[in-house]
């Protein structure tokens, strides 16, 4: 039976679940079937997961920050050449709401590894790959792992930024991003718009973004991330404009949504393509998010957009390094070139951790908040 009520005596429901760490975010991940089939019985049981809304989460799994307030839900695929579907829901500290609109790369980089921890799939090999389905935004990718004696292997040479030390690779080949949330790839039906006297890029290629020079906003684009995340004015501002880009990206109303996502860029200093300070939407993002990476490294190559001049990077594809306040990330794109505005792939790395396994435990009271007497 999906997601079991609880019984008054029992007073709390254990659900099964494996914390799991996905590149530079972490969450709790669930069987479909483990939780409740109704939505928003389902949504009260992750509020209270992960703790929210309380601004410390300290009555859950939270971390107390947006990388830290995920969750995933994964199902074996009944569609023909898909194996495994993956639902991911952000959620905030400090608010009641439960997203699932917009994709993660990030934890998506875990839910290969969780579905053969739990028996959703098998292993294959040496090495694993499954194609996964995120229904968020309906775009899939392959994922390949490191499975040595048909155990999934979390310990290698590989590393990504914002991450301590090593583990073994987790390998994204995204198929279709462009359009996972917006109409298309520029849903302004242009590469570069002026926007409340602003020029920007509204992009989607994974992540619905608002790409714009850091020097419009008077600021270098190198500032710190607590520097940014104290600068009340800069985020007014950046909000402002977000909301104005929102509807004109086809999203409506944005101010309740998390996305589109705010990017200020400038001239790359450490060697890489572009720098970028990435806002999530309102808080700026100790690294960048994977998707966020992709539709960057994109606007990148797409002559006339705002990197047009300050980006580094090749028209035609290639290897992009997106430089963040934590370090950079890669992303290899293939272009079309007799469409360049049609990216054909866009492939990068990740690395995940189990960090638990267990059974959370949800309050009974949270399962009859939405009933009446």
């Amino acid at each position: 039976m999906r997601g079991k009520r609880p019984t008054i005596r029992s007073m709390q429901t254990p659900i099964k679940t494996h914390f799991m760490r996905g590149g530079t975010s972490r969450g709790p991940l669930f069987i479909e079937s483990d939780l409740p089939a109704d939505r928003a019985t389902r949504d009260r049981v992750l509020l209270a997961i992960l703790g929210s809304p309380d601004r410390r989460q300290i009555d859950g799994l939270g971390g107390a920050h947006p990388l830290t307030s995920k969750a995933g839900i994964v199902r074996k695929s009944a569609v023909p050449g898909v194996d495994i579907d993956f639902l991911f829901a952000q959620l905030q500290p400090d608010r009641d709401s439960v997203d699932t609109t917009a994709n993660c790369g990030n934890m998506l980089a875990a839910v290969v590894p969780f579905a053969l921890e739990t028996g959703l799939a098998p292993a294959q090999g040496d090495t694993t790959t499954l194609r996964v389905l995120t229904l968020n935004t309906g775009t899939q990718c392959d994922i390949t792992v490191q499975t040595p004696g048909g155990r999934v292997s979390y310990e290698g040479d590989a590393r990504i930024d914002g991450v301590p030390g090593t583990s073994a690779p987790v390998k994204i080949n995204f198929l279709d991003t462009a359009g996972s949330v917006c109409a298309g790839l520029l849903p302004t039906g242009k590469v570069m718009d002026v926007i409340d006297g602003v020029e920007v890029t509204c992009i989607d290629n994974g992540m619905p973004l608002v790409i714009l020079r850091a020097a419009a906003m008077d600021r270098t684009g190198y500032e710190g991330v607590a520097e940014l995340n104290a600068d009340t004015a800069l985020k007014a501002r950046i909000e402002a404009l977000r909301i104005a880009c929102g509807h004109a990206m086809g999203l409506g109303d944005v101010t309740a949504k998390n996305y589109p996502k705010m990017t200020l860029i400038a001239p790359p200093r450490d060697g890489g393509g572009v720098c970028t300070r990435s806002f999530i939407p309102h808080v700026c993002h100790d690294a960048i998010g994977v998707l966020a990476a992709v539709t960057v490294a994109t606007a990148c190559v797409l002559k006339g957009s705002v990197a047009d001049g300050v980006a580094v990077a090749s028209e035609g594809g290639g290897r992009v390094s997106v430089e963040h306040p934590t370090g950079e990330f890669s992303v290899e794109l293939e272009v079309d070139p007799q469409q360049p505005q049609n990216v054909t792939r866009a492939a990068l790395l990740r690395t995940a951790r189990l960090i638990m396994r267990g059974e959370v435990m949800v309050p009974t009271s949270i399962w009859n908040k939405g009933e009446t007497a």
